[in-house]
């Protein structure tokens, strides 16, 4: 794909919208199933059998009657639900950028980008949605539901937060994980966007929250949203800099290379940490580096959700 379009920042509006459909089109078009499988079917018409195709569903009724093999295609019905979950606090919102790209985004217009168009191909599946935001409170809840109102009213939700500058905001994550596993009752696909970063520094309590979201046996996947130049390599220019915590307002005035490499072994371990635990917990772990090409990374997901590698 090749995807020039901007997020219009215009009059406090971005189009995640237009985006999203131009994003999910490049990759969906011509699936007939849905990547995301639903728990039940029902019968839409018959194809003609292709060697090296399953065998599961060849008719063999019609077979004893034409002499042709043909499979029954199913047309899955609307009863997957999804809950997509997106960490608000003022860590998301780096860098700070007044216009968006697809070439150029922050943590935040990522995780909602990459939201709407995962919203748009469950649309297209008539499957049903909901989303939790959260930073330092529980800022938004909606359960999840197919209808077009509620589809458009999860848009406007994903642009006000793209657009909003939370200051000082901090992320509880354990906590509010834990309270959203609490009200998903019911067999679903969660898709957690977050950086992973608190300012709890108890990480066992932030894994066992993870822990939590796969109770009743949902499907999670993790988009662990992270500026990797920046944030893990800390590749900054040997110049004195204040470096200030947007979330708790503490700084530290020092020189980038003073403590580049401490800071990247510390970083690492507990990335390395991460990616173990969601191995541990049956977690799906995407890492979705903001430099990277947005297509690819979600394209990537999509496919291998899909069955089509």
């Amino acid at each position: 794909m090749d995807l020039k379009e901007e997020l219009q920042h215009v009059g406090g509006f971005v189009n995640l919208e237009l985006l999203a459909k131009q994003v999910v089109e490049g990759f969906i078009a011509g699936m007939h199933k849905s990547p995301f499988h639903g728990f039940s079917a029902e019968f839409a018409e018959h194809k003609i059998y292709n060697q090296g195709e399953s065998t599961k569903h060849i008719d063999w009724k019609l077979f004893a009657k034409t002499d042709k093999l043909y499979t029954k295609r199913y047309d899955e019905e609307t009863n997957l639900r999804c809950h997509l979950i997106i960490d608000n606090s003022s860590s998301m919102h780096y860098p700070d950028l007044q216009d968006f790209s697809i070439n150029k985004l922050n943590k935040i217009a990522f995780s909602a980008l990459a939201s709407a168009s995962i919203m748009h191909m469950l649309k297209r599946q008539r499957d049903a949605v909901g989303l939790s935001v959260y930073s330092n409170t529980y800022d938004y809840y909606a359960p999840e539901k197919g209808s077009d109102r509620h589809h458009h009213m999860l848009l406007n939700e994903l642009e006000r937060v793209v657009l909003s500058r939370p200051k000082a905001k901090t992320t509880d994550t354990y906590t509010y994980l834990h309270h959203i596993a609490e009200k998903l009752h019911k067999r679903s696909l969660i898709v957690l966007f977050t950086d992973m970063f608190q300012e709890s520094a108890n990480k066992d309590q932030l894994f066992e929250a993870l822990r939590h979201l796969k109770y009743n046996k949902h499907e999670v996947v993790l988009f662990h949203v992270f500026d990797k130049e920046k944030e893990k390599r800390f590749n900054f220019d040997n110049t004195p800099k204040r470096f200030v915590d947007v979330e708790t307002g503490t700084h530290i005035n020092v020189y980038a290379e003073n403590i580049k490499e401490t800071y990247e072994n510390e970083i690492s371990v507990y990335f390395e940490a991460l990616k173990l635990k969601c191995t541990q917990y049956k977690i799906k772990y995407v890492e979705a580096d903001i430099n990277e090409n947005f297509d690819n990374i979600l394209t990537a997901f999509m496919v291998e959700r899909s069955g089509f590698l």
